[in-house]
């Protein structure tokens, strides 16, 4: 048996092997040194951030946060012209289509011109009688001029005066489903319904009559939106 120098005769040693004198390692204190090291890197990286934000702000951008949520709400400080090519007016209706807010006309204030693109005889004769019938005052009524003839797909185009289409375009689209509308030229009040390839019939009476009671009592803008 075999004593290590310097252990003298103390201790014994039986055995082939020799203990292992090496210092213990403290991992424990390893272990919470690296991360008090991340922890305190998160922190400054934060606090940068946040100093940047503060000292950069909004760099003008065109959404502002809405007060009472955490959307985001366009700004209304678009230019008018900017408004206008848009096709959108201040209410958020479409340029033709949107109300102003006012009673639309009844049918008997509009004067329909019934004109026949197809190829199916007496169309414009027949569409415009049942016109007649639900109020509407009937103009000219006849094949479609040359450049509509036989190139409408569509169910119909609504042609007339720009300012038809504050609400006559409207009144006369409930009796016509996906019916295209146009502008022209023309002074007169008066509307050209011009009938399409995609033509079948009008709409049923009783569902035109609740789409006009809808046009004249608009439903109101709701009040919970939290962008101002």
């Amino acid at each position: 048996m075999l004593t290590p120098p310097g252990i003298g005769g103390k201790y014994r040693i039986t055995g082939d092997r020799y203990p292992r004198m090496s210092r213990p390692r403290n991992r424990r204190r390893l272990v919470f040194t690296a991360f008090g090291s991340v922890l305190a890197l998160g922190l400054v990286g934060w606090g940068t951030l946040q100093l940047i934000d503060v000292f950069s702000g909004d760099s003008g951008g065109q959404k502002v946060r809405a007060a009472h949520g955490t959307g985001d709400c366009p700004r209304g400080d678009k230019h008018p012209d900017e408004n206008a090519k848009s096709g959108r007016s201040d209410s958020g209706q479409g340029g033709q289509h949107g109300r102003t807010g006012g009673k639309p006309p009844k049918p008997s204030q509009i004067t329909v011109n019934v004109y026949n693109a197809t190829t199916r005889s007496g169309l414009a004769k027949d569409t415009a009688k049942e016109l007649e019938k639900r109020g509407f005052k009937i103009g000219k009524v006849g094949n479609a001029p040359t450049q509509y003839d036989k190139k409408v797909k569509a169910t119909g185009i609504l042609l007339g005066a720009p300012g038809a289409g504050d609400g006559a375009f409207n009144v006369l689209g409930t009796q016509l489903a996906d019916a295209q509308t146009k502008n022209d030229a023309r002074d007169g009040k008066d509307i050209d319904l011009i009938i399409g390839n995609g033509f079948k019939d009008l709409v049923k009476q009783k569902d035109a009559d609740k789409a006009l009671a809808a046009l004249a009592k608009p439903s109101p803008a709701p009040s919970g939106s939290p962008c101002r």
